[in-house]
């Protein structure tokens, strides 16, 4: 595996490590544990895709990273 592999790899694995944790309970949603996971996994995917220039996945992932900041945004406001 080269570079661009693992900077996807370990972005992927922190999403699914997020949602994991959601979903056994370790973690919820709104936690900044699960928001931060999503967003650098997600952003870490997205450069991977844009490095590979596989466009269905820019997108997944474009979209994913700017959900994720939304999230934070409102979780940094309630603090």
């Amino acid at each position: 595996m080269n570079t661009i592999d693992w900077l996807g790899f370990i972005g992927v694995f922190q999403i699914l490590l997020a949602y994991i944790l959601n979903l056994i309970g370790k973690i919820k949603n709104t936690d900044l544990t699960f928001i931060l996971l999503n967003l650098i996994g997600a952003a870490m995917a997205c450069l991977a895709s844009i490095f590979m220039e596989y466009i269905p996945f820019i997108i997944l992932e474009g979209v994913w990273t700017f959900a994720s900041l939304i999230s934070l945004l409102k979780y940094k406001k309630k603090q």
